[in-house]
């Protein structure tokens, strides 16, 4: 399941491309942020984890990429399901070999 984005995914790519070739006409980071932000309709936090995904997903900085991320949320998923269904195997286990017993479980 997505997220509804307020912003289309050309409007990401111009924005982060912006503050990408534009970073040395600003004193800082944050002030190619603010600047361009403004001018495209955001917040500055927005564009700042914009460029920091982009950075991580092409690897100049260092992190997880959303594929991995992804992945791991996937495997985090079928984890949790599958411990799922394991209580359920152990449950129905002990239930089954009392009744063969003829025990009650107190």
């Amino acid at each position: 399941m997505s997220k509804i984005s307020r912003y289309s995914p050309e409007l990401r790519e111009r924005a982060v491309r912006m503050v990408l070739d534009n970073r040395p006409d600003y004193p800082s980071e944050w002030a190619a942020f603010t600047a361009i932000s403004k001018l495209l309709g955001m917040t500055p936090e927005t564009l700042r984890t914009w460029v920091r995904k982009t950075q991580v997903n092409t690897g100049s900085r260092h992190g997880i990429t959303s594929d991995e991320r992804a992945r791991f949320k996937q495997l985090e998923r079928e984890n949790k399901d599958l411990r799922r269904a394991n209580a359920i195997l152990k449950d129905a286990s002990i239930f089954f070999a009392t009744e063969l017993d003829g025990q009650t479980r107190r």
